[in-house]
């Protein structure tokens, strides 16, 4: 069973860009909004160098890690050929305009 935590309400969560749920155990979430309104939550590492996927360029479904170009896939959390890795994702959705986050 999903415990659902509401984070904000979508327009709070720029278009392509994210925003970041900090945790104090297990490190901190970003959740992204693509420009087609979906909302995807992963893990704010990269995991080649720990860089902020937060803080990458969204594009169409992935992400660009600001560090060194990886790029990850916001569905799946998977790195994108022909590097190798990846990321805890984790649930969210939006109801009514607002974007919540399952942990």
């Amino acid at each position: 069973m999903s415990t659902w935590n509401q984070i904000c309400p979508l327009e709070d969560i720029p278009v392509l860009g994210s925003r970041v749920v900090q945790r104090q155990i297990g490190g901190d979430i970003a959740i992204f909004r693509t420009e087609q309104n979906e909302v995807f939550a992963l893990h704010d590492q990269c995991p080649h160098k720990k860089g902020p996927l937060s803080q990458g360029l969204v594009h169409g479904r992935q992400v660009t890690c600001p560090l060194h170009g990886w790029n990850i896939d916001l569905v799946e959390g998977v790195v994108i050929a022909p590097d190798v890795g990846s990321c805890s994702k984790f649930k969210v959705k939006i109801e009514d305009g607002q974007v919540y986050l399952s942990l």
